[in-house]
């Protein structure tokens, strides 16, 4: 999208992070940071820097505003602009996306023909824990009537780990098919 302001290339981090502003109202970069781990970073991965960075160079183009708090640590708080609104919810009509892209160690090293089994099994582990992770932020956006986006990432989530536990399952959880 071409800005009305500062012309910038806006990324899919960047309607990322306008998105949780959008969602979560004001905040600091920490707190950016906090609220894309416990949200999108479920389905889109974000590098830690991009809480710190993106932040100040959005605001520089005018989707966000920024504003030294006065007290205490003087820490910069963000907001989303009427310019950034706009530009976050043309991205989100278009139609057109990209790919969708896995990118899963586990399945990268038995690819290249490590034993699966105790790969497996771990794995099996971790998507136990995420699966339990993600349903208890689904109840609690149903207890706080969140957004409803919020709400559909999060059934994909889950659907998501589901999905991984019966594939990796299936492998036995200790090497090969069952």
């Amino acid at each position: 999208m071409k800005s009305k302001s500062k012309m910038i290339k806006l990324t899919g981090t960047s309607y990322a992070l306008m998105a949780v502003l959008r969602e979560f109202g004001e905040m600091t970069s920490y707190d950016i940071k906090q609220a894309m781990e416990s949200s999108i970073q479920n389905f889109w991965p974000v590098p830690h820097t991009t809480a710190y960075e993106e932040p100040a160079r959005l605001a520089a183009a005018g989707y966000l505003a920024a504003r030294q708090e006065e007290g205490g640590r003087r820490r910069r708080v963000y907001s989303l602009t009427e310019v950034g609104r706009q530009a976050l919810a043309e991205w989100a009509a278009e139609r057109e996306t990209a790919p969708p892209q896995l990118r899963d160690e586990v399945m990268l090293k038995v690819f290249a023909g490590a034993d699966p089994g105790s790969l497996i099994a771990e794995r099996i582990v971790w998507h136990r824990t995420k699966l339990e992770e993600l349903r208890g932020y689904l109840a609690l956006v149903r207890e706080n009537e969140g957004f409803v986006g919020s709400e559909r990432t999060l059934i994909a989530g889950i659907a998501y780990e589901e999905k991984m536990l019966e594939l990796l399952e299936s492998f036995g959880g200790a090497g090969g098919p069952s």
